[in-house]
């Protein structure tokens, strides 16, 4: 299985040849270096590991330069696992770019969401909230009733309220790449990715398309 990891750089708009405003997503992707090659023989499962952004090398743990060392590689700062079911086909210390996609391919892209702190019920599960009239003065984002009295006499585990909402791994699925500029190691894609602007993304091929 292929991916890249990359950062997102924000959005903007691409013209079809029809003349239709296509919104999409720049990401960053790549270059990212092979640091590590697992087989089944070795480790239980065949996966590699690659790596990406350059970091200072005082940022790093004396372990973590020395992995990075054995595939001599540069100091790097994320490292992901991608799982292949065959013997994978890269060596240790390749770089991935960005042309590993082309035009038109569908993929699923990961990321973290934006973190909204607490959150309501309203907002952070779409509740209806309760009647604007009939005399109510505080009730109109209030949650309602969240189980009955004597029995079961608590609240079940598991039951939606108000809590923190975002900062939680989103995968959005079936996006197409509307461009692929490698030289810029740039990726386009038609929608929206999850996480701000300069958060880590891993840009994979669609597992349902």
């Amino acid at each position: 299985m292929k991916g890249i990891l990359g950062k997102k750089v924000g959005m903007t708009q691409l013209f079809s040849e029809s003349g239709e405003a296509v919104p999409v997503t720049v990401i960053e992707a790549g270059p990212c270096y092979v640091t590590q090659i697992k087989t089944v023989d070795a480790d239980g499962y065949n996966a590699v590991q690659i790596g990406y952004s350059e970091i200072a090398e005082r940022k790093l743990t004396k372990g973590e330069k020395g992995h990075l060392q054995k595939a001599d590689v540069p100091t790097l700062r994320h490292l992901r696992e991608l799982r292949w079911s065959e013997l994978p086909t890269v060596a240790l210390g390749d770089v991935i770019k960005a042309d590993i996609f082309g035009e038109g391919e569908m993929v699923d892209v990961t990321g973290v969401s934006k973190g909204k702190g607490f959150a309501g019920t309203v907002k952070r599960h779409n509740f209806r909230g309760g009647p604007k009239t009939h005399g109510q003065s505080d009730r109109e984002r209030a949650p309602g009733s969240r189980g009955a009295g004597t029995s079961p006499g608590h609240t079940w585990p598991g039951a939606k309220g108000a809590g923190r909402m975002g900062n939680e791994r989103v995968t959005v699925q079936n996006l197409k790449i509307a461009l692929v500029d490698a030289e810029r190691n740039l990726i386009a894609v038609k929608g929206a990715v999850p996480g701000p602007r300069t958060g880590l993304v891993f840009i994979r091929p669609a597992k349902k398309a």
